[in-house]
């Protein structure tokens, strides 16, 4: 061309270069190409205006898919859009690849993109090659989408700001990875480091704390909302002169610096380093991009994660008391409480250990309906009313009360918001041991004793708390031995894991006897053997997994062997003990009395001798019931060794008849009570009281099978013959 000549015309010159032009306006869904372009498609060499469906019917349906994205990248960067498309023929084989650039434009008013761009045919990269990377076909896209799914779930599954940070530090990204990772925040008007990786400890000091008007690029970035990109030194000492010296000991050779947004406002910034150059093509910076807004996400959940945690355990230290600072004398005491997983991980339930007037001590475990900030709220107002009332001196049955009613008010002033709660309120004598227990829908008192036997301890009870203003809450009399020790506990505790009552306590009573350790100890095996990793295994025969809070508390009476302190009572041999109340409107217990007596025997050698306890028990119950009108109470105690054990029954009521021997007829219906003690007990007795009286009888334990020359009961037969284990 000579000097003076006219330019060509930008047609004639991108006809010689056998590029075409084309023009796709997304509102009108019309592309317009020119002759060139039109042939690229495969289609007749001649200038059109095709729908969208027709331009699409042309290429691989999955470089359409990837367009979209592309040019969402570009108009967010202010930059060029570029891509390979795989042309298509009829028949859906590839005929071509063509490689299409173009500046994206959005149109807010008719909320349209706007495309003018070229196309050009390009051979088909050669894998492993920068320009086989840069395309958005072969291997390395294929390698993209499953290296972004990993990091997805990877990004979604972690907890924790730390967690989140070290899976960013860990990706490995296809065909270029950075060695240096930086995560920005802000507070106020300052940038801070929230984590980095590729650094020594130390290197984020002159970093720390940067003002956002700083010339630094993460700060640009926060400011503006858009990434940057530097693939060199002198690109970046030309554009960030001023910080460059503070970057430049690092020996990195390019640098991506991307905006972490979330709900369209910049909440930090993300850097990746790289020690050796990077284009940071398109398809890098759409990694980039697609890693930043998932990390963003990340760190936002996490953030929130453990805003959550914080406000729990400020509610925890608020509502729950500090076992450290209660002394209960010749006692022990350990508690836990563990938060449902969900939500704000905040429920109703509590514990609470109540210095009382007399000098002795409650001992309170309750459950409020729910597992939200409602139940944590009236969780709090109940734990200070019960705290009130016990402090005035009240019995445990009035205290519940007073407490049922306080409850079953809030619920009138609010209908909607009416709740109901479980409670046990156990007085705590330490001098003597007592323990006098009011009982609130609440599940039963667990009793471990001195020989890791674990007993049930039935209670009487009323209903929950706050649904009958005027509804009373009979009162139990326990003992707790030394060496003894008491669990109560929530039903989460049982329940969690897919257990309903029964099973629950099943998997509990064999942690509870084969525990050796001290009280805390204890606690953390239950709580373990509920969430730790061996409960995944052992779910219940449910069909859902229910979770719950779990709140326990554990009382031990310090005494030889329990493991909690002090060794006091060394010379009282171990002793097993039980004892119940049976009310003349209580028949029913008798059955309650019967399984707690085959409870206390549950290691006796012989099964024959248990039957005739429980036979015999049954005949003196029966007894009180039948001919006095007064309650009998039972006290049944197991002592010695495991050679030459001893258990004694006794039944005292307060009536001043005295049994005497009859002799019924065949027919009779009664009458043999005395007849079977006399014949299966070892000894029996009838000792008269101050008031009352009480019938007793031992049997004693024997090593062998009952066919040693005694009869199922450890004695020898008047004729020295085996005996049958019958009478």
């Amino acid at each position: 061309m000579r000097t003076g000549e006219p330019l060509p015309s930008v047609e004639d010159v991108l006809s010689l270069l056998d590029t075409g032009r084309w023009h796709w306006d997304t509102a009108a869904g019309e592309v317009t190409v020119d002759a060139v372009a039109a042939r690229l498609l495969g289609l007749p060499a001649e200038e059109s205006v095709l729908t969208e469906a027709q331009v699409r019917a042309r290429l691989h349906p999955v470089d359409w898919n990837e367009i979209t994205g592309v040019v969402q990248l570009a108009l967010a960067e202010g930059t060029l859009a570029e891509v390979r498309i795989r042309i298509m023929d009829d028949q859906g084989r590839e005929v071509r690849v063509v490689r299409s650039r173009s500046k994206p434009s959005f149109d807010p008013e008719r909320k349209a993109y706007v495309l003018t761009g070229t196309l050009q045919e390009v051979p088909e990269p050669a894998p492993g090659t920068p320009a086989g990377r840069s395309a958005v076909t072969g291997d390395w896209r294929r390698s993209r989408e499953a290296f972004l799914l990993d990091a997805g779930r990877a990004l979604a599954e972690a907890r924790s700001t730390e967690e989140v940070l070290r899976v960013a530090a860990n990706l490995s990204m296809p065909g270029f990875s950075p060695d240096g990772l930086a995560v920005f925040g802000v507070e106020g008007d300052r940038l801070t480091v929230i984590g980095h990786h590729g650094h020594e400890p130390g290197d984020e000091g002159p970093f720390t704390y940067m003002p956002l008007d700083t010339d630094y690029p993460a700060a640009e970035v926060v400011r503006t909302g858009r990434a940057v990109y530097l693939s060199s030194p002198e690109q970046y000492k030309a554009r960030y002169p001023l910080t460059w010296p503070m970057a430049q000991r690092f020996g990195r050779q390019s640098w991506a610096f991307l905006p972490l947004t979330v709900a369209g406002r910049p909440m930090g910034a993300w850097m990746a380093a790289f020690t050796y150059p990077v284009a940071f093509t398109p398809d890098e910076r759409s990694v980039l991009t697609t890693v930043a807004r998932m990390l963003a996400q990340a760190l936002a959940r996490a953030g929130t994660a453990e805003s959550e945690r914080a406000l729990t355990d400020g509610l925890q230290r608020t509502m729950l008391p500090r076992l450290g600072q209660q002394r209960i004398p010749g006692m022990s005491v350990a508690a836990r409480y563990v938060p449902t997983g969900g939500g704000l991980q905040v429920g109703g339930d509590w514990y609470d250990v109540i210095p009382l007037p007399s000098g002795r001590f409650a001992l309170v475990i309750g459950d409020v309906q729910g597992h939200d900030v409602r139940a944590a709220g009236l969780m709090g107002q109940l734990r200070i009313a019960l705290r009130a009332y016990a402090s005035e001196g009240h019995r445990p049955d009035a205290v519940l009360t007073r407490v049922s009613r306080f409850l079953h008010g809030i619920g009138e002033a609010d209908p909607d918001e009416t709740r109901f709660a479980t409670c046990l309120y156990v007085e705590v004598d330490p001098v003597t041991g007592v323990l006098e227990v009011a009982r609130a829908g609440h599940p039963d008192p667990v009793i471990r004793m001195a020989d890791a036997t674990v007993l049930t301890r039935p209670t009487a009870g009323g209903l929950p708390l706050g649904i009958d203003p005027d509804a009373d809450y009979p009162t139990t009399r326990l003992i707790l031995e030394p060496a003894e020790t008491m669990l109560i506990c929530t039903d989460g505790l049982i329940e969690t894991g897919g257990h309903d009552l029964d099973t629950g306590w099943t998997r509990l009573r064999s942690l509870l006897e084969e525990h050796k350790g001290n009280l805390e100890e204890l606690a953390d095996a239950l709580v373990q053997a509920v969430h730790g990793p061996s409960s995944h295994h052992t779910t219940g025969p449910l069909a859902d997994r229910r979770e719950d809070d779990i709140a326990l508390l554990l009382l031990c009476r310090q005494g030889e062997g329990c493991g909690c302190g002090a060794e006091t009572d060394t010379v009282r041999p171990p002793v097993r003990r039980t004892m119940l109340t049976v009310a003349q409107a209580e028949p029913e217990r008798v059955a309650v009395a019967r399984h707690q007596l085959r409870e206390l025997l549950h290691d006796w050698s012989s099964a024959d001798q248990v039957d005739s306890a429980v036979l015999l028990l049954s005949e003196l119950l029966t007894n009180v019931l039948v001919h006095t009108d007064a309650d009998a109470l039972l006290v049944a105690e197991v002592t010695g060794g495991r050679d030459g054990r001893r258990m004694r029954i006794e039944v005292t009521d307060a009536s001043d008849d005295l049994p005497h021997p009859r002799r019924p007829g065949e027919l009779a219906s009664s009458g043999r009570g005395l007849i079977l003690i006399e014949e299966l007990a070892h000894a029996w007795g009838v000792d008269p009281r101050g008031e009352g009286k009480s019938i007793w009888f031992e049997l004693y334990e024997t090593a062998g099978d009952g066919n040693d020359g005694n009869d199922g009961n450890g004695r020898p037969h008047p004729d020295g013959t085996p005996g049958t284990g019958s009478d």
